[in-house]
């Protein structure tokens, strides 16, 4: 049975791994430092929300 929060987790996790492959891309092309810096900084904070999010849904879940 599908839920609707395991839309949002995919979507979140979905955005973290964007952001890391773009950083990873990044690097490895001997792109510019600082632009990796800001997307692994972002990808910090996607996953944080991305962390917030999975908890809201378990929680939801849990009718708690």
């Amino acid at each position: 049975m599908s839920h609707p929060g395991n839309f949002f987790v995919g979507l979140a996790v979905a955005a973290v791994g964007v952001v890391l492959f773009l950083g990873l891309v990044n690097m490895t092309r001997g792109g510019s430092p600082n632009l990796s810096q800001k997307l692994m900084r972002w990808r910090i904070g996607l996953q944080f929300v991305a962390i917030l999010i999975i908890l809201g849904v378990l929680l939801y879940r849990e009718g708690i």
